[in-house]
C-alpha cells in the first residue's frame, strides 16, 4: 500500500461516523466534537490510540508472542540464506521428487543423490532445528529458573562479601553462563546455539552419508554399530588419505577418545539420542515448555512404564513391556512409521511445507493487503461494516496463512483500529478479529497443517476433506457475521463512508490476478483430482509466473509481451506434436515419438509457467526502470529490496523491476521457511507421542480405558474429546493438539460409534482451533488484545462467545454427517454423489434440513450472546433462543443425552426412531425460534426510534 494511491490512502483515513456523536459499545456516547475533517478523514493532529499499526509495530507484537529474536547484520543474512536453501530443497522435492539429478548440454545427466524417505525427513527436520536455534533464544533470563538462579550471586555476595574469592568466582561463573546461554535482548546467537546447530547438521549428514549402516542397524540393533571413537578415528583417517599432512590427526583423535567418557557408545545411538533431545529443546524454545514436558513424559513412560503392573488399581491398563534405551531411540529416530520422522513429518515434507510456501508467495505478492481492501470494498459501508470486513478479510487471509496468531496480528493491525473508530469497544474489536482469524485453519481450500495430516491418518483425498469442511466453515463465519451485525444494530454503529473505501470494480480490475492461484488450486484439487503436492507445486509456479507477468506488463510492453509468450507457447506445442519433445529438447538433440494434439497441449501447458517467467524477466531486464502499474508487492518485499540494495552499495537497484522480482522470490522463500520452522518442530515433537503409543502397544489398552470411562455413551466420549482438545490446545499449535488427540482418542471414537472417521477427525480439529481463543491462555485473543490495547482476558472471553457456534457445530456434524456432505459410518463413508442428491427420502431429511437448521440455529445463538435481535432480548428470551438453537443445530445431541440418562436410571433403552425424533426436535426448535422472532420484532416496532450514534451497554 503506497501513499501515492489516493483510493488506498483514503481507506487508511478511517471511517466517517453517522451523526454528531461517536457511538460506543461500552454503554455510552462520546459527545466531544468530531475531530474528522471535512473530507471524511481524521484530524492528523489527533492521536487517540486507535490509529492503524505500522508493520514494525505488528511485527513487534508477533515476535513478542512467539518469543523470536530480532536479528540483524550477518546473522539475519545467514538465517535468510538457510531459509532460502530450505525452501529450494522443498521446491525440488515438489517438482522432481527424491532424485537429485539434472541435465547439462555438454555433459548429460548428472546425479547428485537419490534419497530415501528417512533421509529426506532427516534433512527436513535438520533445517527446521537449525532455524529454530537461530530464531529462538535459549533463554532471555526472565524465566522462573533463570530468575531463581539470578538470586544466587547476590546471596553469595551477602554471605561472603563483595571482594571474597568465592564471590568473584560466582560472578565469573555467572558471566560465563550468561555468555553461553542467555540472550536477554533477543538479538544475538549464543555459543550453545552454534553447538546445537552443528549437532543438528551431523544428524542429517549421518543419515545421508551412512544410510547403508543405518539400514543394517535397523535389523541388528543400534548397539551393534560403530562406536563414537571408531567413527571419529575413521573420519580422520579418511581425511588423512585426502590430505596426507593431516594424517597425524587420526592418532591424536584416537588418543583423546581413549580418555573421553561415552566414546564406547554406538555413534548411531548417540546421534539418535542427541537428535531427540534437540527436538525437545527446539520445542521448548519455539512452542513452550508445556509441550516439551508432555512429549518428554511419553519418552520417560516408554522407558519406565513397565513399573506399572497390570494389577495396579485404576491405571493397570497402562502397563507396558520393559524396553531398552537402544530400542526406544531406534523407534523414535530411525523409523518413518512412528517417532520423530513418522507420518507427521512425512506429511510436512510432502504437503505442509509447499502449502506454507504457497501462502508466503501469495502474501509477499501483495495479495494480503488486496484481500483486506476487497473485504472493505464489499462490506465496509454496511451496518457495522468494519467488523464485517474484518471477518471477510480474516477469512481471505486464513486461506493464505493458516495461522491464528499471524492472521490476527497481520489483519488486525489494519482492521482493529477501524473497528474501534467506528464505535466498537476495544475488547469486542479484538474478539472479532481473533475469532475470525482462528477460523482460517478450518476454511478451505488451504486450511491449516492439521488438514493435511488427515490425508495420511484417514487415507482420503484432500478434495474430500475440502468438500466436507466447506459447510461447517461457512456456518462459522456466518455465525460471527450475525453476532457482529446484531452488535452493530444494538449499538447503532453505521458503516464507512463510500468515499473511504475503494471502488470494488476498480479494485478487482487492479488485482484480479490474485484470485487466479486460488481458483487454480481448487481446479487442480477438485476437477483434475491431482495430488496435493502436485496441485500446490503447479499453483506455486502459477504465482511466480503471474507476478513476473504483472511486473513486466505496462501499456508499452503489454502487446509484445503477450505476443512473445503466445509465440513461444505455440512453438512449444508444435515441437511436442511433431517430435514429442519441447523446444529445449530439440535444440539439445533429444527426440521422441510424436504426440496427439491433446497430449501435446497438456505437455506444453506444463511449460507455460516457465515460458511466462523467462519472457517476463527478459522484458524486465530490457527496460528495468519502466513502470509496472499493477505491481504492488507486500511492504516486506520493498523493505528487503532497499536493505539488500544498500547492503551491496547499489541503492538504485531497489527501484528496478528485475531486482524487486528477484527479492520477491527470495523473500517469499525466506518467509515460508521461517513460518514452517515452528510447524516442522511441532510435528517432529508430536510424532514422538504416537510413536510411543504404537511401539509400546499402549494404543489398544488406552482405547479400552477411554471406552470404559465413557460407559458406551457417545455424548460423554465427544465431551471428553472436546474438553481434552481445549485443555491440551491451550498455548499449543492446533497441529500438535490434533496429532496427540487423534493418537489417543481417535481410535476410541471410531470404535465406539457410527461417526464417520473424517467427521471424528474434523471434530478434534475444530476443538483444537477453539483452544486458540479460549481463556485463560487464548493465544490468538492475546495477540488481538495487543493490537486493540484491550484487556486480554475480556478479549478472550468475548472471542470465545463469538465463536460459540464453533463449539456446537462439531457435535452437529459428528452426529449428523450429512452436514459434512458425507454418507456412511466409521471407515465406510464417502462424499455425497449425484445419486445421493436425487434420493429425496435421504437427501432432504438428512442433508438439507440439518444444514438449514445449523444456519438458522447460529442466528439464535447470536441473539443469545449479543442480547439483541430486532430489539433487546430479555434473559428469559435468551434462554429460549439458546434452546431453539440447540434443537435446530444438534437435536441428536439432546436426544442422545436424554437416552443416556434414561438408560442409566433403567427407565428406557430406546426412545424411538432417531431420524423421526431428529426431525421432530428440529421442527420444535424452528417453531420456538419463529415465535421468539415475531415477539421480538413486535417489541421493536413499539420502541421509539433511537438518536443516531446512541449506544446501549452490551453486558
Amino acid at each position: 500500500m503506497t501513499d501515492s494511491d489516493p483510493e488506498r490512502a483514503s481507506e487508511r483515513d478511517g471511517p466517517t461516523r453517522d451523526g454528531d456523536s461517536v457511538a460506543r459499545t461500552d454503554g455510552g456516547t462520546d459527545d466531544r466534537t468530531d475531530p474528522e475533517s471535512a473530507d471524511g478523514g481524521p484530524d492528523p493532529n489527533t492521536d487517540d490510540g486507535d490509529g492503524e499499526l505500522s508493520d514494525a509495530e505488528a511485527e513487534e507484537i508477533l515476535e513478542g508472542i512467539e518469543r523470536k529474536r530480532t536479528l540483524s547484520g550477518s546473522t539475519a543474512l545467514a538465517v535468510s540464506v538457510i531459509g532460502i536453501a530450505f525452501s529450494l530443497f522443498q521446491i525440488w522435492l515438489a517438482a522432481r521428487g527424491f532424485i537429485f539429478e539434472f541435465s547439462l548440454p555438454a555433459v548429460g545427466e548428472v546425479r547428485l543423490a537419490a534419497l530415501q524417505l528417512l533421509q529426506v525427513n532427516a534433512i527436513h527436520v535438520a533445517f527446521a532445528l537449525i532455524l529454530a536455534f537461530l530464531l529462538f533464544p535459549p533463554t532471555d533470563g526472565g524465566g522462573a529458573i533463570a530468575t531463581r538462579l539470578a538470586q544466587v550471586v547476590p546471596a553469595v555476595e551477602q554471605r561472603f562479601g563483595a571482594s571474597n574469592p568465592i564471590t568473584n568466582a560466582a560472578k565469573t561463573l555467572r558471566r560465563s553462563v550468561r555468555w553461553l546461554v542467555v540472550d536477554d535482548e533477543r538479538e544475538r546467537v549464543t555459543p550453545i546455539d552454534f553447538v546445537f546447530m552443528v549437532l543438528a547438521a551431523l544428524t542429517a549428514v549421518y543419515m545421508v552419508v551412512d544410510f547403508g549402516e543405518i539400514q543394517r542397524l535397523r535389523v541388528l540393533g543400534l548397539d551393534s554399530g560403530r562406536t563414537i571413537a571408531e567413527y571419529a578415528t575413521g573420519l580422520f583417517v579418511a581425511l588423512g588419505d585426502v590430505v596426507p599432512p593431516l594424517s597425524f590427526l587420526a592418532d591424536v583423535v584416537a588418543a583423546v577418545m581413549g580418555v573421553v567418557p561415552f566414546t564406547g557408545v554406538s555413534y548411531a545411538f548417540f546421534l539418535g539420542a542427541v537428535g531427540t533431545l534437540l527436538v525437545l529443546e527446539a520445542t521448548r524454545r519455539a512452542l513452550g515448555v508445556y509441550l516439551m514436558l508432555i512429549v518428554a513424559s511419553f519418552i520417560v513412560y516408554a522407558r519406565w512404564g513397565f513399573i506399572i503392573t497390570p494389577e495396579t488399581p485404576l491405571i493397570g491398563v497402562l502397563s507396558i513391556p520393559q524396553g531398552s534405551w537402544a530400542n526406544i531411540v531406534q523407534n523414535l529416530w530411525y523409523n518413518t512409521e512412528n517417532g520423530v520422522f513418522g507420518i507427521p513429518v512425512t506429511v510436512s515434507v510432502q504437503f505442509i511445507y509447499i502449502f506454507i510456501l504457497f501462502g508466503a508467495f501469495l502474501e509477499m505478492s501483495g495479495a494480503g493487503q488486496w484481500f483486506i481492501e476487497l473485504a472493505y470494498s464489499a462490506t465496509g459501508t454496511r451496518k457495522g461494516g468494519p467488523a464485517k470486513a474484518s471477518i471477510l478479510a480474516s477469512g481471505f487471509m486464513g486461506t493464505i496463512s493458516g495461522s491464528s496468531i499471524a492472521n490476527t496480528v497481520t489483519t488486525g493491525a489494519f482492521t482493529i483500529p477501524l473497528m474501534k473508530r467506528s464505535g466498537y469497544r476495544p475488547e469486542f474489536a479484538g474478539a472479532v478479529e481473533a475469532s475470525a482469524s482462528s477460523g482460517g485453519q478450518i476454511l478451505p481450500p488451504v486450511m491449516g497443517a492439521a488438514a493435511f495430516l488427515m490425508i495420511e491418518f484417514i487415507g482420503v483425498p484432500f478434495s474430500d476433506i475440502i468438500i466436507a469442511a466447506t459447510i461447517p466453515a461457512i456456518v462459522f463465519f456466518f455465525g460471527v457475521w450475525v453476532m457482529v451485525h446484531l452488535e452493530a444494530s444494538r449499538a447503532n454503529i453505521g458503516g464507512l463512508s463510500r468515499d473511504d473505501v475503494v471502488d470494488i470494480k476498480r479494485h478487482l480490475s487492479r488485482g484480479w490476478f490474485y484470485l487466479v492461484p486460488l481458483i487454480l488450486l481448487l481446479y487442480y484439487l477438485l476437477v483434475e483430482r491431482l495430488t496435493v503436492a502436485r496441485s500446490a507445486w503447479f499453483t506455486l509456479v502459477a504465482i511466480m509466473a503471474l507476478i513476473a507477468f504483472v511486473a513486466a506488463y505496462n501499456e508499452r510492453t503489454g502487446a509484445p509481451l503477450v505476443g512473445t509468450i503466445l509465440a513461444l507457447f505455440l512453438a512449444e506445442l508444435g515441437a511436442f506434436v511433431t517430435s514429442g519433445v519441447g523446444i529445449v529438447g530439440l535444440l539439445t538433440g533429444a527426440s521422441g515419438e510424436s504426440r496427439t494434439f491433446a497430449e501435446a497441449l497438456f505437455a506444453a501447458g506444463g511449460t507455460l509457467g516457465t515460458i511466462i517467467v523467462l519472457v517476463s524477466v527478459a522484458f524486465m531486464l530490457f527496460r528495468p526502470r519502466s513502470d509496472a502499474p499493477l505491481l504492488n508487492f507486500d511492504d516486506a518485499v520493498d523493505t528487503a529490496s532497499e536493505r539488500f540494495a544498500e547492503g551491496i552499495s547499489r541503492p538504485s537497484l531497489a527501484e528496478t523491476r528485475p531486482f524487486r522480482y528477484l527479492t520477491f522470490i527470495g523473500k517469499s522463500m525466506d518467509s515460508g521457511a521461517r513460518t514452517s520452522t515452528e510447524v516442522v518442530v511441532a510435528v517432529a515433537a508430536a510424532g514422538i507421542i504416537p510413536g510411543v503409543v504404537s511401539a509400546t502397544g499402549l494404543g489398544p489398552n488406552l482405547t479400552a480405558l477411554i471406552k470404559a470411562v465413557a460407559g458406551g455413551s457417545i455424548v460423554l466420549l465427544l465431551l471428553f474429546t472436546a474438553i481434552a482438545s481445549i485443555i491440551l490446545g491451550m498455548g499449543m499449535p492446533t497441529t500438535v493438539t490434533y496429532i496427540i488427540l487423534v493418537s489417543l482418542l481417535g481410535p476410541a471414537i471410531a470404535q465406539s460409534s457410527d461417526i464417520p472417521l473424517l467427521a471424528a477427525h474434523l471434530f478434534i480439529l475444530y476443538f483444537g482451533v477453539i483452544a486458540d481463543i479460549t481463556p485463560p491462555v487464548a493465544v490468538a485473543a492475546y495477540a488481538a488484545s495487543g493490537v486493540a490495547k484491550s484487556d486480554p482476558f475480556r478479549t478472550g472471553t468475548k472471542a470465545f462467545s463469538l465463536s460459540l457456534n464453533k463449539a456446537i457445530v462439531p457435535f452437529a456434524f459428528a452426529l449428523t454427517p450429512g452436514i459434512l456432505l458425507l454418507r456412511g459410518q466409521n471407515q465406510d463413508f464417502r462424499v455425497l454423489n449425484f445419486a445421493d442428491v436425487t434420493e429425496v427420502t435421504y437427501f432432504l431429511p438428512e442433508v438439507v434440513i440439518p444444514i438449514i437448521g445449523v444456519f438458522v440455529g447460529v442466528v439464535g445463538l447470536g441473539a443469545t450472546v449479543i442480547g439483541y435481535f430486532y430489539a433487546p432480548v430479555s434473559r428469559a428470551e435468551r434462554a429460549l433462543f439458546v434452546v431453539s438453537a440447540f434443537l435446530l443445530m444438534a437435536p441428536l445431541l439432546v436426544l442422545s443425552a436424554i437416552t443416556d440418562v434414561l438408560s442409566f436410571v433403567g427407565i428406557v433403552q430406546n426412545v424411538g426412531e432417531p431420524l423421526v425424533i431428529d426431525l421432530g426436535l428440529r421442527a420444535a426448535g424452528g417453531v420456538l425460534f419463529a415465535a421468539l422472532t415475531l415477539k421480538n420484532r413486535a417489541a421493536s416496532q413499539k420502541q421509539p426510534p433511537r438518536p443516531t450514534g446512541r449506544a446501549e451497554a452490551t453486558d
